[in-house]
């Protein structure tokens, strides 16, 4: 195993750990969805903008995103954490007093806005005003990084610690790291030559199922994410981005990436036989917005790493071969719409129909 433990090998006290933390992922998968996409797409309503939908070419592994900003299109960085960020790794990963999440930090913040009465338990993960403290705070540069509480020993607590975190590891450092893992260089990102050094810093890209083209925050979290294995829990990166009008999701499971998709009334007569459903059961729990001649889903597509982009089994020093995809798509599916309790994600296929 990497760099974080299966259940099996945790402590009782570190398997409570775990489950509290996946039931916040779970939530806060929603929170994002929601302000990523739902919301985004209500902004472009709003304007009377047509909503630009990806098309299935851009899910595709190595696939290219065109190069417009939507800047009605929400974005955002945020790092949630199992555990606590070290403090030897601030150099890094920059969370300082100064951009801690305190009353004093955010009034002089004048990107922050509130519309509530800020209290000193907002930031707390538990509270029942966190999801609006949460989306006040997406808008702000850089990264948020939400993380387990230290101050209470006996709890499971998390919350939100601080904002406008850089990540100020540079992209040739995460590149070489994640080569060596992977055995393409023993050493040295430059030990092959700079040729070969610019072909693994591509190769970082695709390993993240990012485009090489990838803005300051879908940058930011993917090197972040190759930064954060060498701390010994599990980690989370949501980044919206206006360009790729998605949410993408890095953990230990992988890659998701999460786009909005229209399907017409026929598409969802099929879907929900296919199901053994009704059509209106379905408009009801997956549907974020219905059209006259159907509506728009959340459609997720999961990616996992083929051999090239794991360690070698014999653990020998391998060539670069730049042909070799290093991803694949394995999961597709439908989600309900947020806050949608009792439904399971759909299996659809779309992106090589």
């Amino acid at each position: 195993m990497g760099y974080w433990n299966f259940r099996e090998v945790l402590s009782r006290q570190d398997k409570l750990r775990r489950s509290v933390y996946e039931a916040l992922r779970d939530q806060l998968d929603e929170y994002v969805l929601q302000y990523g996409l739902v919301d985004s797409y209500q902004n472009f309503v709003n304007q009377h903008v047509p909503y630009p939908f990806v098309e299935k070419r851009e899910l595709k592994p190595r696939a290219r995103v065109p190069d417009v900003e939507y800047e009605l299109h929400n974005r955002f960085l945020v790092i949630f954490m199992e555990d606590v960020i070290p403090g030897a790794y601030k150099k890094y990963i920059r969370f300082f007093d100064e951009n801690k999440v305190t009353k004093e930090n955010l009034m002089r913040s004048e990107t922050v806005q509130f519309s509530k009465r800020y209290f000193r338990n907002i930031k707390l993960f538990e509270t029942t005003h966190f999801s609006d403290f949460l989306k006040a705070m997406l808008p702000v540069d850089y990264a948020l990084l939400i993380q387990r509480d230290p101050s209470v020993k006996a709890r499971n607590r998390y919350s939100l610690s601080h904002f406008h975190v850089r990540i100020d590891w540079p992209i040739a450092d995460a590149a070489e790291e994640l080569a060596r893992e992977l055995r393409y260089i023993f050493k040295d990102l430059y030990e092959k030559g700079e040729n070969y050094a610019e072909e693994v810093q591509k190769k970082f890209f695709e390993y993240y199922g990012f485009p090489l083209t990838s803005g300051g925050r879908r940058t930011a979290a993917i090197v972040a994410a190759q930064f954060l294995k060498q701390v010994p829990c599990i980690s989370t990166i949501y980044a919206a981005s206006s360009e790729s009008r998605a949410v993408y999701r890095v953990s230990e499971r992988g890659v998701s990436k999460y786009i909005l998709l229209r399907l017409s009334n026929t598409d969802i007569e099929n879907i929900a036989e296919s199901h053994h459903s009704q059509a209106e059961t379905l408009k009801k729990n997956y549907l974020v917005a219905e059209q006259d001649d159907g509506g728009i889903v959340i459609f997720q597509a999961t990616y996992d790493r083929t051999s090239h982009a794991r360690p070698p089994e014999d653990g020998k020093l391998r060539e670069l071969n730049t042909e070799y995809f290093w991803t694949t798509v394995i999961n597709q599916s439908i989600l309900p719409k947020p806050g949608i309790w009792d439904k399971s994600p759909l299996p659809y296929s779309f992106i090589y129909t």
